[in-house]
């Protein structure tokens, strides 16, 4: 007999006389997932548990847009500095236990009273889907280790090609993290295609990265790590009314790289973006790419669609605006129409970055990123093979992806998302935001000292500023929008717009009420866009902020629009009367005959 059988029997349990290790492994196995069917299996006890535990950190109905009962952020950042491995095993159950306190605080992303950001809570089937793929564990880097888990990012693939115009036979995908994954990966097939000998000989020529104003800040990440070096983004200038780019900048800046034999490696089309909700002008880019193509040797720059958030406005590409099949009311249905057309274009990209943890509600992070091209992309990035891994499937993704090693939660997360939504789905729950953000925008216009700063735009947010009582939220924010002289004016209403994020923020972690309701999760942008004055942004203080309010979630309803707006109102009043001084705050009406400086009333309603 071996010596591991006097140690375990065939069930695999130690013996009376087995040493401390092996005693060690076997309790060690009980807290593993049973790999046959029928044996006592902890892991469904044990995910109940942990389900159940969070549960008890959702407020009761009318509770705060937190879970828990502390707000309060407890991490004591030095004290973390000592943690160490313990020398002694702990239960399952404690480490259950302590996974779930840490939750304590955190942002209820389901709550009617959450607006801050696009963070909508994900759906149940992706939630699944994701947890599944924990469980057993499949590596989509090759076949083998995945198997017919593939499925989900093949048929990603496919299903996404077809809504943006693509051939999906010719079509490809790759399930990454994040959307600054999808940027990484534009940047580096965009290098590959533009400087041929870069892959072997490194990036040794200033190539540019052209992109809006609008853009997202991952553009940094992305030229600083791929080594095409942030010198090398030029920023486009954005119309102030639709904060699109801007394509006669746009060709200027093209027809002088031409002149000078200096290479573009990629220009990037923001479709949607989180404040502005900036849609770029994607088939205009593309016939300027035509006319003013990269001289030789250099390849032919990438025209990328930075479509994490806009992508599924492409799911009305079939509905039938006429007959209207879902009711949508007369307000909303042509702002959809709109939307719609807005990402059209998109099928002139040579790729395009997606993310279900925004506008699929799926858990993060599910982000895709999506090549038209497929026999080019992978000829262009693959590399040599392993020689332990070994080709058992036609598709192996180990050789050209940035990963090696991915796990398939976010491709089952995203899969499942577009399994369960659908089309109409999808039209569903946007045209619901749309609603909301309809009647919001109605409520706003009933109010002078309110204004909506995005009013030319359709998207998920409205970005909003609120003066002082007795100011023509219109007037003002026109004048300070178009007229270089109420710069300072700008200025000043930008820091009470800030003050009063603030003090919203305090609110909603404070536990603070307004008119007996706790305070909503909102967030504010310290500049959305530029003032008209300010086209080429130079001007680091001309430009606009605001607060958000994103309606994300399938449980925000009239109600948690209209008490939101109640609440900035007593924000801003605790705000000035708290000592935002009255001579911060100058109007100038152009509708009157003098400046006039008014103070703003106390009575905050908090």
């Amino acid at each position: 007999m071996s010596e591991l059988h006097r140690i375990f029997n065939d069930s695999g349990e130690a013996h009376e006389s087995a040493p401390r290790w092996a005693k060690f492994r076997a309790d060690m196995a009980k807290a593993f997932p049973s790999p046959f069917r029928g044996d006592h299996d902890p892991l469904a006890q044990n995910i109940l548990k942990a389900i159940r535990h969070l549960n008890e950190l959702r407020p009761e109905r009318g509770g705060p847009a937190y879970l828990g009962e502390n707000p309060a952020l407890t991490i004591d950042f030095e004290a973390v500095k000592e943690a160490a491995l313990s020398p002694h095993m702990a239960s399952v159950h404690d480490v259950i236990n302590q996974a779930v306190q840490l939750f304590e605080g955190m942002p209820n992303w389901g709550h009617p009273l959450t607006m801050c950001n696009v963070i909508p809570q994900p759906n149940t089937a992706a939630l699944i889907a994701a947890m599944l793929a924990q469980v057993f564990s499949p590596n989509i880097l090759e076949g083998e280790y995945s198997w017919n888990v593939h499925r989900t990012e093949l048929e990603t693939a496919a299903i996404m090609a077809r809504l943006i115009g693509w051939d999906p036979a010719g079509a490809g995908a790759i399930y990454t993290f994040g959307g600054s994954g999808c940027w990484t990966y534009h940047m580096k097939y965009a290098l590959t295609r533009v400087l041929p000998d870069s892959r072997n000989k490194g990036v040794r020529t200033d190539a540019k990265l052209l992109c809006s104003q609008q853009a997202h800040y991952t553009m940094m990440n992305s030229s600083d790590w791929t080594g095409l070096g942030m010198d090398n983004i030029l920023r486009i200038e954005t119309d102030t009314a639709t904060n699109s780019m801007d394509l006669k900048h746009l060709e200027s800046v093209l027809r002088d790289l031409h002149a000078r034999n200096i290479p573009v490696a990629s220009v990037v089309c923001t479709m949607g973006t989180t404040d502005a909700n900036a849609f770029d002008p994607v088939a205009g880019v593309r016939a300027l790419l035509d006319r003013y193509p990269n001289p030789p040797p250099y390849g032919k720059a990438l025209l990328y669609c930075d479509a994490v958030i806009g992508w599924s406005w492409l799911t009305f590409g079939e509905y039938d605006f006429e007959r209207n099949p879902l009711g949508f009311s007369r307000a909303v249905l042509p702002h959809l129409k709109e939307n719609y057309e807005l990402v059209e274009g998109m099928k002139h990209a040579d790729a395009v970055g997606i993310d279900f943890h925004k506008t699929g509600w799926s858990p993060c992070s599910s982000s895709c990123f999506l090549y038209r091209n497929r026999a080019e992309f992978e000829t262009l990035m693959k590399r040599p093979g392993s020689a332990y891994l070994q080709a058992r499937s036609p598709y192996n993704p180990l050789d050209y992806t940035l990963e090696v090693s991915r796990g398939a939660a976010g491709a089952m997360a995203g899969w499942a998302s577009l399994k369960f939504f659908g089309q109409e789905g999808f039209q569903a729950v946007l045209g619901g935001i749309l609603e909301n953000k309809a009647y919001l925008r109605h409520l706003l216009d009933a109010e002078d000292e309110f204004v909506c700063a995005n009013p030319d735009d359709y998207g998920l947010v409205t970005l909003m500023r609120a003066y002082p009582r007795g100011v023509n939220g219109d007037r003002q924010f026109f004048r300070e929008l178009t007229d270089p002289s109420a710069r300072s004016e700008l200025i000043r209403h930008n820091h009470l717009t800030r003050a009063i994020g603030d003090r919203l923020w305090d609110w909603f972690r404070s536990g603070r009420k307004v008119n007996g309701e706790y305070t909503p999760y909102m967030s504010f942008s310290t500049g959305f866009r530029v003032a008209e004055y300010n086209r080429d942004g130079k001007d680091p203080d001309a430009v606009i902020y605001a607060l958000k309010m994103f309606p994300m979630n399938v449980h925000i309803t009239p109600h948690s629009m209209k008490h939101a707006l109640d609440c900035v109102a007593a924000a801003r009043d605790a705000v000035i009367a708290e000592g935002f001084s009255e001579s911060d705050v100058v109007i100038h009406d152009p509708w009157s005959s003098a400046h006039v400086s008014r103070s703003a009333p106390a009575g905050a309603t908090a």
